[in-house]
């Protein structure tokens, strides 16, 4: 069985929260946090890593775009969606150069929530534009945060091949140590030879 994907929704409005939780069940092979603002979601995200983030754009406090710069420049790797009845250019464009996955406007559909997770975890990851990531604030995460899944996968399958890894260079090892004498062998009597 695959393992659950973590979506953290960041959200002022229950509504939305409750309908993240429906849509996105674990049935369906995903987890759903919910908060109810920036500071709560980056929280959260200290404690804690997450496949894919949604926010909302008007939130009291810190807005929906400042928290993807910051996602972003903690996390490059780590897909935002911004969700809003709000959406200006100007956002569009903020969001957009911060790396933000996907730019979704309410109301949600289940079938825009169900398509916009899918899309943003198949979809290669953007990365923000430098002035962006050098601008934002930059919160720290713990090692556990950091690592991906890919790397996990990557270190369990070099895990399992290692012990045939080293097997082949044992049963190896022979033969091209012959090899390397007869080799410098041959070399030594061609340079012995005598010139008639």
């Amino acid at each position: 069985m695959s393992a659950l994907r973590k979506v953290l929704v960041v959200d002022d409005d229950a509504v939305v929260g409750k309908s993240f939780n429906r849509v996105l069940s674990e049935k369906k092979g995903y987890v759903v946090t919910t908060v109810e603002n920036a500071h709560e979601a980056l929280k959260q995200m200290r404690e804690q890593s997450f496949d894919v983030v949604f926010t909302d754009i008007k939130m009291p406090g810190m807005d929906g775009v400042e928290l993807a710069e910051r996602v972003k420049a903690s996390q490059p790797w780590t897909p935002v969606v911004i969700i809003t009845g709000y959406g200006t250019s100007e956002n569009e464009a903020r969001a957009k150069a911060a790396g933000v996955s996907e730019f979704v406007r309410k109301p949600l559909s289940p079938e825009m929530i169900e398509q916009s997770a899918a899309h943003a975890l198949c979809t290669p990851v953007a990365t923000p534009a430098p002035e962006v990531a050098a601008d934002a604030a930059v919160e720290e995460l713990p090692a556990a945060a950091v690592a991906r899944p890919e790397s996990r996968i990557k270190n369990i399958a070099l895990f399992l091949a290692a012990p045939f890894i080293g097997l082949a260079y044992a049963v190896m090892l022979p033969f091209v140590g012959m090899v390397m004498i007869a080799k410098i062998g041959v070399q030594a009597l061609s340079r012995k030879a005598p010139k008639e």
